[in-house]
């Protein structure tokens, strides 16, 4: 195979794993729920940056880890409820803001973006998941659904976390 192809190939790869707009509509590719809460938004944050409790409120993971402190470039592995380890990597980072890390996948990756903005006086907070490459519509369909069933539960378990309690006098 000459270098020309070799480079044009790598070149697609690259092209095809940057972080692309999101979509107008969900689809069976990209897919994301938003919740509104009273909670304040260092609330929220301190839930999301928390990755050794994220199995708390992820109803989908048994453990999360990471080496060092949440920021751009951390990398930690993520354990599923059927054991599967998966590495994955911070790839954007605001502070206080949002963040998205990455999991590779043959010949693609997966995505989870977790934003949030203020807005009328309350925080709204949206996890937001997609793949890309070349596999995106195979683990589209063979993850997707599992994933997007379980986003409003997962959104709602942080909220409940997040809001102040009542006090009980």
């Amino acid at each position: 195979m000459s270098s020309k192809v070799i480079l044009m190939a790598f070149s697609l790869l690259l092209l095809m794993d940057k972080i692309p707009a999101q979509t107008e509509k969900p689809n069976i590719k990209e897919f994301w729920h938003s919740v509104s809460t009273t909670a304040d938004p260092s609330e929220i944050w301190q839930i999301w940056t928390d990755v050794k409790n994220w199995k708390v409120w992820d109803t989908g993971l048994q453990d999360a880890e990471i080496k060092g402190t949440m920021g751009l470039g951390t990398k930690g592995k993520i354990t599923t409820l059927q054991g599967r380890k998966v590495n994955f990597k911070v790839v954007e980072w605001e502070e206080g803001k949002s963040y998205t890390y990455k999991t590779a996948l043959p010949l693609g990756s997966l995505y989870v973006k977790r934003y949030l903005e203020e807005k009328d006086g309350k925080t709204l907070f949206t996890h937001r998941v997609w793949f890309q490459g070349l596999t995106s519509g195979i683990f589209a369909k063979q993850l997707g659904e599992e994933f997007r069933d379980l986003l409003p539960g997962v959104l709602e378990n942080i909220k409940q976390i997040a809001e102040p309690k009542p006090s009980t006098k």
